[in-house]
């Protein structure tokens, strides 16, 4: 039969139905999928050398004729030996296959074998041995070698798949397809970009020859290093691709007409200068005039609020909200913690105090009688604003008509969620907020079909935050730092990355130093406890005596990580810091210096066994800019640990990287965004049935990272 890509990989010699199940498990259904599996590495094994020159721990490839065909030795229970012996013109060399015992049928006396490996003394005779190498027979007539004499692609195997059987799979495969199928980049791309066709890429991504103009040595560095022309066109097609569909979404959206009117009347602005209890910084009215802009427009609004910790994000997103609200519409606030949404809505309560509107909070500690009087208020229209955790987006939530969704700390909710509350009203504004500083490269994809604004001012009078590093020896001196701040009325955190005692990592826990600080060294001041295992209740009613002064030392794992604002605290000490990322040592820092006082955060460490754990220490001592340290925790990191999960909405490029490739990306965005364009505007009814397949593609791929 021929085969194509989209022919089920089933069908390719060699695969059958237990193989199948395995690649089905993988996500490789097809043929396409199949070839599109990349090497993680490659290995120079063209280095042909004679038996009689071996060195021991050298990796070698050796050509000679099978003399002795193998002996299968069963040495006890679990454990089989295959013996043989491989010569050439210079001498003879031990083979041994362990575990292998179907060898001994693959293996006869004359058969010319290439073998692959690094030759060992052995322990019992003392010889030198190829143990386990990698092999390939040579079949007279037959020129084609795969698996030696050449540069071999090495792949992460699939559960019982092992490289070589995926090499094998995979170069079948490519000799079944031909050179026929269609190219998924636009010609004029290929060309414009000299990137190879589909096929000549596909091929020398798994089986790439040494090009005549450049040393082996610098060829294999650059594969190594992904940066080939084959390869760098598919880190190309893939990021095409998504962004692609990210500006479909967002050209989509910006084409549907907005259902309600907002206007910003001097009503509107009188009220939205009532409400602020500071003189706004220029950022802070640059982004309200960008986010009034497509709130006054007739699109539906998709922007991201990105701003470091404590540049004043709340008070811009509540403004957005106070415009929506003058104009007879709700609004709709989602944090991602208990504690975050009361403090949400205790500030906006401060804030609109003076205004005629009704809050409301929604979370689970609301039940019974309360919770059906907020729903049905909300239902009813009298709740104006809705502030709440996840709960939001709960069925029985039903607004009269949503006018605008702030979501904070939104890498923090799954993609889905975000869009199940984005549902509740018909198509209402969407303001995406953040304190995590994205890199510009991470935003391209985590946010890349929503315009951003960036709050890049501090406003005035807020003090930077002294870091310091000290050892396990200091902590003497950083306990009476603590106590000179508790004796001068000001409040301190201590932060543990644990809740109880791990015995797997010798970590001090939040429960046992909790009970320790407060009967050992702080016997004269009451020491809290803040962890993610206490009610909600518990939990309120820490934080209120905290806020008043009641406790002055708040032992805490990162629950207070995001959001939590008590100005009179000036004092953080973070225990086990090499074990925190950047970015969260960056948040934690940000819960102190609020106030008028300044702040001094303490990284106390045991030991620093990574070189990592170094640089990040270090740059936590250098800077507090929010912006620089998220770009070098992303290097360091990577995007899916940088934001936490998978589900965070980070995309998982299979060839790109975007620390790596990011200027791959931006020329991806770029070209996606014109030929979107072009082909939208044009009549070219081939381009843009092809325009069709690539949206479908995106859709299958990327469908839930859109907003919306």
């Amino acid at each position: 039969m021929s085969v194509n890509f989209e022919t089920p990989v089933r069908h390719i010699k060699g695969v059958g139905p237990r193989r199948s199940e395995i690649f089905e498990k993988a996500g490789i259904r097809t043929v396409g999928d199949l070839v599109r599996y990349r090497p993680f590495r490659y290995e120079d094994r063209t280095n042909f050398q004679e038996i009689a020159r071996l060195r021991p721990e050298r990796e070698v490839v050796v050509r000679g004729t099978v003399r002795h065909p193998g002996r299968l030795l069963i040495r006890r229970k679990g454990l089989s030996i295959l013996e043989l012996v491989v010569a050439d013109s210079s001498g003879s060399v031990p083979v041994r296959f362990f575990n292998q015992p179907y060898l001994s049928k693959v293996f006869r006396k004359e058969q010319e074998v290439i073998l692959f490996g690094t030759p060992r003394y052995d322990s019992y005779s003392f010889a030198l041995t190829f143990q386990n190498p990698e092999f390939e027979l040579i079949v007279a007539g037959e020129d084609q070698v795969i698996h030696t004499g050449r540069i071999t692609p090495v792949y992460r195997r699939i559960d019982k798949l092992t490289t070589r059987i995926l090499r094998q799979l995979i170069h079948r495969s490519l000799e079944a397809l031909g050179v026929d199928e269609h190219d998924s980049l636009p010609r004029e791309i290929l060309s414009r970009w000299n990137f190879p066709s589909l096929f000549k890429a596909l091929r020398n991504l798994h089986f790439p020859e040494f090009p005549a103009d450049t040393s082996k040595e610098e060829f294999l560095k650059a594969l190594n290093e992904f940066s080939t022309p084959a390869q760098r066109r598919f880190v190309f097609e893939e990021f095409f691709l998504f962004q692609l569909g990210l500006y479909m979404a967002r050209r989509g959206r910006e084409l549907i007409p907005k259902r309600r009117k907002i206007v910003l009347s001097s009503s509107v602005r009188k009220r939205l200068k009532s409400i602020l209890p500071f003189h706004p910084t220029a950022a802070q009215k640059r982004v309200l005039k960008e986010i009034a802009g497509d709130l006054c427009g007739d699109r539906v609004m998709s922007r991201l609020l990105q701003g470091d910790v404590g540049s004043g994000k709340t008070i811009v997103a509540l403004q957005a909200m106070v415009i929506v609200i003058e104009n007879g519409f709700q609004a709709a606030l989602m944090a991602p913690t208990e504690l975050l949404v009361e403090q949400h809505f205790r500030n906006m309560q401060k804030y609109l105090r003076q205004t005629p509107y009704h809050l409301a909070s929604l979370s689970r500690r609301i039940k019974g009688e309360e919770r059906k009087r907020i729903l049905s208020q909300v239902k009813s229209g009298e709740v104006q604003l809705l502030v709440g955790t996840h709960a939001l987006i709960q069925e029985k939530v039903a607004f009269q008509d949503l006018g605008i969704v702030v979501v904070d700390e939104q890498h923090r909710f799954g993609v889905i969620q975000r869009s199940e509350l984005m549902k509740k009203g018909s198509l209402p504004d969407t303001l995406v907020m953040t304190a995590t500083p994205i890199p510009r490269s991470l935003a391209m994809t985590v946010y890349g079909d929503l315009r951003v604004s960036v709050l890049d001012e501090m406003p005035p009078g807020r003090k930077p935050v002294k870091t310091v590093v000290k050892m396990e020896t200091s902590r003497d001196e950083v306990y009476s730092v603590l106590r000179r701040q508790v004796k001068e009325g000001r409040q301190v955190y201590i932060v543990y990355p644990l809740i109880e005692e791990s015995a797997k990592l010798e970590l001090r826990s939040a429960v046992e130093m909790a009970e320790q600080l407060q009967t050992e060294v702080f016997e004269d001041v009451k020491v809290g406890l803040m962890h993610g295992r206490l009610q909600p209740a518990e939990k309120d009613e820490l934080m209120k005596q905290f806020v008043e002064g009641l406790v002055q030392i708040l032992v805490s794992t990162t629950v207070i990580e995001v959001g939590i604002d008590v100005p009179n605290a000036t004092v953080m000490v973070i225990e086990h810091a090499e074990r925190f990322g950047l970015s969260q040592l960056h948040q934690l820092r940000g819960r102190i210096g609020r106030g008028e006082h300044g702040g001094l955060c303490i990284l106390m460490v045991d030991k620093v066994a990574s070189r990592d754990a170094h640089e990040r220490l270090d740059i936590m001592k250098r800077t507090s800019d929010g912006f620089k340290i998220a770009e070098k925790d992303l290097e360091i990191r990577g995007p899916g640990e940088f934001l936490g999960t998978r589900q965070s909405g980070v995309p998982m490029f299979h060839f790109g990287d975007i620390v790596r490739d990011r200027e791959i990306l931006e020329l991806a965005r770029r070209e996606a965004e014109s030929f979107f364009d072009r082909v939208n505007s044009g009549d070219d009814e081939e381009q843009k049935a092809n325009l069709g397949c690539l949206i479908n593609e995106w859709r299958e791929q990327h469908g839930l990272i859109r907003v919306g």
